[in-house]
């Protein structure tokens, strides 16, 4: 997958990028991730991505200008240009899932009071949010994105099937884990995971799933109905 950036802010991704999961996937090739300063594309001496907000109001609002040059610039055949937004529709792993499908993210931090609408309407294929909070500038929840994203792309794990049995994946919180000792201080491992018996041993853990969810996030169960019917 190839994956870029625009932000005001590149200073930022430095670093969360360069470890772990990203940082092997970008070795092996998995994932082409650029980063890209918004001002790179205005045209005055002061590189003014900004403006005040027609009919009044607090703060400024990113201009249409930059970001369609920058957009234009970047885009390709099958390109899906992405907003981060408040009012975007929230990032699921049913989301992260349908979005790691892609060839090419074009991720878009918001900064300030947010984007001209004409970049909504008009340049974006999608918006997305990471929670219903409102953070400095949508650096933060691009790298979110690409974390998402960067554990669903095949190769990406040590493990495939590890995404597979991660909370939400099915639907459902994930269950409890327990690794050495069996016995620590007292507190000990559930027989059923030193059984051997696979099958009841799988039972056991949707069980623990389904209860966590039930406990947790109840919201969960009741998406599940509605996308099993």
């Amino acid at each position: 997958m190839k994956i870029d950036v625009l932000t005001l802010f590149p200073g930022m991704f430095v670093g969360p990028l360069d470890e772990s999961i990203i940082k092997r996937a970008r070795e092996k090739g998995i994932l082409d991730l650029q980063i890209h300063n918004l001002r790179d594309w205005t045209h005055d001496r002061h590189k003014t991505v900004d403006d005040r907000p027609f009919g009044g109001g607090p703060g400024m609002v990113l201009k249409p200008e930059p970001l369609f040059e920058a957009v234009e610039a970047l885009k390709q055949p099958k390109t899906r240009v992405i907003l981060m937004s408040p009012s975007g529709r929230p990032l699921t792993q049913a989301v992260a899932h349908e979005i790691a499908g892609c060839e090419h993210l074009l991720l878009i931090a918001g900064s300030y009071e947010g984007f001209d609408e004409r970049v909504r309407q008009h340049l974006a294929d999608d918006d997305l949010s990471i929670g219903d909070y409102v953070l400095t500038n949508g650096a933060l929840p691009v790298m979110v994105i690409i974390d998402v994203v960067t554990r669903l792309l095949p190769g990406a794990l040590g493990d495939d099937e590890s995404a597979k049995e991660e909370s939400f994946s099915q639907g459902l919180l994930e269950y409890p884990h327990y690794t050495r000792p069996a016995d620590f201080r007292g507190l000990k491992v559930p027989e059923i995971l030193l059984s051997g018996h696979h099958a009841e041993i799988a039972k056991w853990r949707h069980e623990q799933a389904l209860e966590r969810t039930r406990l947790k996030r109840p919201d969960l169960l009741e998406q599940k109905k509605k996308d099993d019917l």
